[in-house]
């Protein structure tokens, strides 16, 4: 299995990052979410994977953090009818973070919304990932060196960005608006920028 790449980012879309490790370019699908924090073309960057096999197709599908692939591969394994593509599709409509919340809390209506998802479909998320998101596990939690670095410091954008999100959220945004503002943001400010200043920034956009 593959858990990581890490490499040259060479090309890149909304869907999709070629990266040069080893002499060799590797295609990885990846979400929106994911490719808001890519680095420029030319920058080294760290993508966690899955690869997906099929007897006419390998694919493998990159994400920021840890915690995001594993939430990718909590879809596609525990939930009958979402396949990867469309788990994709659904964390390019939202964040991981913002996805997780609205199954625990049961929020059919929003979770419909994501391309591809139904009301049906939206509860069978509920009713079979609702008790499976308090334990996600992290693959890589326990490696040390420059991935461990990788995590915490991811685990830090994402409370950033829950805050930011509950705090435009008390302001009387709905959730799906709030977590919009708030990575549009976010990629404007550029990694590190502040909770406060992220709020701002959403607010004034």
């Amino acid at each position: 299995m593959i858990y990581f790449i890490q490499g040259e980012l060479v090309e890149a879309s909304p869907l999709q990052a070629i990266v040069l490790a080893s002499g060799i370019g590797y295609s990885v699908n990846i979400p929106v979410t994911t490719a808001e924090k890519l680095p420029g073309i030319g920058n080294p960057v760290k993508l966690h994977t899955h690869a997906v096999y099929r007897e006419d197709s390998q694919s493998l599908f990159g994400f920021h953090t840890p915690s995001d692939r594993d939430f990718f591969v909590l879809l596609v394994e525990k939930v009958s009818g979402i396949g990867p593509k469309l788990a994709l599709n659904m964390m390019s409509r939202m964040s991981p973070t913002t996805l997780q919340e609205a199954i625990r809390a049961g929020d059919v209506g929003l979770i419909s919304k994501c391309p591809g998802i139904g009301i049906k479909t939206a509860e069978r998320l509920v009713i079979e990932l609702k008790d499976k998101l308090g334990a996600i596990p992290s693959r890589l939690d326990s490696i040390s060196g420059p991935g461990a670095t990788d995590t915490a410091t991811s685990g830090t954008l994402d409370s950033t960005l829950s805050d930011a999100t509950s705090a435009l959220m008390a302001l009387g945004y709905k959730l799906a608006d709030a977590d919009k503002s708030v990575r549009k943001a976010a990629a404007k400010l550029g990694e590190g920028a502040k909770t406060e200043a992220i709020i701002r920034t959403a607010l004034n956009s």
